[in-house]
């Protein structure tokens, strides 16, 4: 009997920095059957953390070098950095060099991991295959707008849309009912529990002074670390020791380390830089803090659950429905003043922080992964029989 031809699906994406998107995507690639689904990822830079991170079945290629492969010297890298964009603009402007000259093969499935991916694979001169959009984001976000006019447009392009969270999809629905929408289907995102529970073993010996409230994320500045040092200086101001601890890097570090001078808390607003494994962090801190304007489905905030963490986290996107107010965490809105009092409380009240950890022990049955990988490959199966 001749055995079925594997259907190829290409992933595209901008680089692997340390973040959510990324994450999501790996876990996919990781459980995606490989007897029945030939991978190729393209990054558009082989940058970031998790660049190497790909499973041996899955074939990465990349558009440029990353900066990680940029020459130390400053005048060099600047040079290199150049001669990047002018090779990106001239891959924009000409798709098929891209097949021709990097992919050297055709898909049945072309999958855009976030809105910033749907260019690439709309642009695709592969006209025959399936094209599968995922959409992470609040419509609504003041900072999306300048891009949504190019997202309407794009979105019906799609041949199915998959939403990370139900609110998100209910979101784009209310502002935009009259949108041609694709097929569409509502994904949460998959939590690799005993890889966590594992790596969370690790011994560390960097962590600030006790208790401590921990956080993950990007530093940008609808993730709200600059409300939350705010709080962190109210606090200590008013007697309440601790320190906070914040895993992650971005376009926002230069002016919260000028906030930090500002306040003089350089000793207790511990800005930690990248952590290729968080988990021993998270596991090891007295709480988990989440102080976001905006999120969707976070899976930071479902991996402190997994490693039961009595977590305080901004009641947007799909965060209700991920933790319970009182019961395995604290809901607050985007305020400094919030942020404050939820802090207050748990420095304080001891009784609620030990019915929240009675209340985590179990939590890990809220997350089938199971049912969420056979959903994809149930959306990409029937894409292809169309």
């Amino acid at each position: 009997m001749i055995p079925e031809q594997k259907i190829k699906i290409l992933f595209r994406h901008r680089s692997m920095e340390m973040g959510g998107v990324e994450k999501v995507m790996l876990s996919v690639l990781n459980n995606l059957d490989p007897e029945k689904f030939e991978m190729t990822v393209l990054l558009n830079l082989n940058q970031g953390e998790l660049r190497n991170e790909f499973p041996a079945n899955v074939r990465k290629v990349f558009l440029t070098k990353g900066k990680e492969d940029f020459s130390t010297n400053t005048l060099l890298a600047k040079i290199q950095l150049f001669k990047r964009k002018i090779k990106l603009k001239k891959f924009n402007k000409h798709p098929e060099v891209i097949d021709k000259e990097i992919l050297k093969d055709e898909f049945d499935v072309e999958i855009a991991m976030t809105y910033n991916d749907f260019s690439a694979v709309l642009n695709s001169t592969n006209k025959k295959s399936k094209k599968i959009g995922w959409f992470h984001s609040e419509i609504n976000l003041p900072k999306l707008q300048p891009l949504v006019p190019k997202i309407l447009e794009q979105f019906p392009q799609f041949d199915h849309m998959i939403y990370c969270s139900e609110k998100i999809r209910t979101i784009m629905h209310d502002i935009y009912p009259k949108l041609a929408y694709p097929p569409e289907s509502v994904i949460i995102n998959a939590i690799p529990i005993e890889e966590i529970r594992e790596k969370s073993q690790e011994n560390i010996a960097d962590l600030p002074s006790k208790p401590v409230f921990v956080s993950v994320g990007r530093l940008h500045t609808r993730k709200g670390y600059h409300k939350l040092m705010d709080a962190h200086h109210q606090l200590l101001k008013e007697g309440f020791q601790h320190s906070v601890m914040v895993i992650g890097d971005g376009e926002e570090l230069t002016n919260l380390l000028a906030q930090q001078k500002k306040l003089g808390v350089e000793k207790t607003f511990v800005l930690a830089g990248n952590k290729m494994n968080p988990y021993p962090y998270i596991k090891n801190a007295d709480f988990f803090i989440m102080p976001s304007e905006s999120e969707a489905w976070p899976l930071v905030l479902a991996e402190a659950l997994i490693l039961q963490k009595p977590t305080i986290a901004t009641d947007t996107g799909d965060v209700a429905t991920m933790l319970e107010h009182f019961e395995t965490g604290y809901l607050i809105n985007y305020r400094t003043e919030e942020i404050f009092e939820a802090m207050k409380v748990f420095l304080t009240n001891a009784e609620l922080i030990k019915s929240i950890n009675d209340n985590l022990k179990n939590i890990s049955a809220k997350f089938d992964n199971n049912k969420i990988f056979m959903a994809i490959e149930e959306i990409i199966l029937n894409l292809v029989k169309k």
